[in-house]
């Protein structure tokens, strides 16, 4: 005892330490790599070591030349171990999880050496079953990720059907509801995955959680369950920088039009101290419209597209839809194609209609009539009294419409910026800057200074394009402040100049 205590305690597993505890070491979660065992082996037994695959690429440790049959029958199995002398050496070869664990040594493999191989394989076959396993995880991880991506770009094309039957496989149940609300919340890129996992933890299984594809600090939640906003809301209280925006409840055909909802609870969720808001249901412009008429109207506009199969035609109208609230790139990534796709599904949606979704006016009218069916429904005319369609002139020249218009551009006068003058301009340049300051006589920074000055005065987002602009660009052709676009309804000539009175 007494030379033990003058010795000092052995340190368990140093280099000292007998190899089966320096083996052992190997599988402490800190340091546990297949490389390392390798290096600690061939130190061990004073040999050269290689792990190779059945394909004889070499996963840890130095190239061996080998036989590569023999090594690809020990690496699938189908010899548990082969021994040779080759060239002085004498080889053993082992095998482990999916690989051959070889060793080359100039001296025979005696007992000691012998055990510690047959240990060693027996280490590194865990260890590459548990690098197996993780990778599989991930596999897992990244199908389902992608399978929920595949889901929500069904929704956002109106397939509600074919989204429910993708889903009845993994999430049974998940769109059984008729309704849902969409949820975006918004984080760093960096905090993205653990926020996505958060939000599906919290929704309980219950909800469709997907990465955006657009936007890099986004998370997309698509529920039909009541309490989720209450509990995704919870998720930001340790969370500063994180922000919630949320729809109101819409049919899942609906889903793109909640997804607009919900980006733009998300801007004003940015400036409340909850960092949460759901999206505020206000007087739009085509509920002061005579639904009848809107109806007739928005299927005269679009029955150029009548002709098309069905999904053909729920395709096109689907990306074109998405396309004139957000910019071609993000509509793609949201349906996951190509930003060339998008702009020829829209293209083709342009020159089938006559018209030119370069113009504002143009791509306002149009997502009128594109709303106009996504909520109502293909329009039916038996169904409905016989009218001849109005124009989109006789449309927009109701007197509810009118006053709509009136008051809400009317706050700009406030301003002793000329900030109405500035805005016509600029939606009359396509919302470009640089035209809109040459006509203007100002310079292309006044001109979105004035813009963005305009934005809180309206309580719309103008800059960032998408619904809030078009309802302002439907106002200024209600007041007559810009011209309508042509080929845009029927009777053009003669409803159209009704609103110019």
């Amino acid at each position: 005892m007494a030379a033990r205590a003058a010795d000092g305690p052995r340190e368990p597993y140093g280099p000292d330490a007998p190899w089966a505890e320096q083996l052992l070491d190997q599988l402490r979660p800190a340091v546990r790599d297949p490389r390392r065992v390798v290096a600690w082996l061939a130190r061990s037994v004073h040999a050269s070591v290689s792990l190779q695959n059945a394909h004889g690429t070499v996963l840890a440790g130095d190239p061996l030349p080998l036989d590569p049959g023999l090594v690809g029958r020990v690496a699938r199995g189908g010899l548990s171990s082969a021994a040779l002398e080759e060239g002085g050496r004498h080889i053993r070869l082992t095998t482990t999880t999916g690989a051959a664990l070889a060793v080359a040594r100039t001296e025979p493999f005696d007992r000691r050496a012998a055990e510690i191989v047959h240990r060693t394989a027996t280490v590194l076959a865990l260890l590459l079953r548990e690098v197996e396993l993780a990778d599989a995880g991930r596999r897992l991880r990244r199908a389902s990720a992608d399978l929920r991506l595949a889901i929500l770009q069904l929704l956002m094309v109106e397939e509600v059907v074919s989204a429910r039957r993708v889903a009845a496989g993994l999430w049974p149940g998940l769109l059984e509801q008729d309704t849902a609300r969409v949820y975006v919340v918004e984080a760093s890129p960096a905090e993205r995955d653990a926020l996505a996992e958060d939000c599906a933890e919290a929704t309980e299984g219950g909800a469709l959680v997907v990465r955006c594809p657009a936007m890099d600090g986004h998370v997309i939640v698509v529920s039909p369950a009541p309490a989720a906003g209450q509990r995704l809301r919870a998720l930001l209280g340790d969370r500063p920088g994180v922000y919630l925006g949320g729809s109101t409840r819409q049919r899942l055909a609906r889903t793109a039009t909640a997804y607009g909802q919900a980006v733009s609870a998300l801007a004003v969720a940015r400036h409340r101290p909850d960092r949460s808001a759901v999206y505020a249901e206000r007087t739009h412009p085509e509920r002061l419209l005579d639904p009848a008429a809107l109806r007739a109207w928005s299927a005269a506009l679009l029955r150029p597209l009548d002709t098309l199969p069905h999904h053909i035609r729920a395709e096109l109208l689907a990306t074109t839809r998405l396309g004139l609230d957000f910019t071609a790139v993000n509509a793609a990534k949201v349906l996951g194609v190509s930003r060339n796709t998008v702009r020829a599904r829209m293209d083709r949606v342009a020159a089938l209609l006559g018209t030119d979704l370069t113009d504002l006016t143009a791509r306002a009218a149009v997502r009128l009539a594109l709303v106009t069916e996504a909520a109502h429904g293909p329009y039916d005319p038996a169904a409905a009294r016989p009218r001849t369609p109005a124009g989109l002139g006789g449309l927009l020249g109701s007197p509810a419409l009118r006053d709509w218009a009136d008051t809400l551009l009317g706050r700009l006068a406030d301003d002793g910026r000329d900030l109405r003058g500035t805005l016509r301009a600029w939606i009359a340049a396509g919302a470009n800057a640089e035209r809109a300051a040459r006509e203007r006589g100002v310079h292309a920074q006044t001109v979105r200074e004035h813009v963005r000055a305009a934005e809180p005065v309206l309580e719309r987002q103008l800059l960032a394009g998408g619904t809030d602009l078009y309802e302002v660009v439907l106002a200024h052709l209600a007041c007559g402040d810009l011209q309508l676009p042509p080929h845009c309804g029927s009777n053009g000539d003669q409803a159209d100049a009704a609103v110019h009175r």
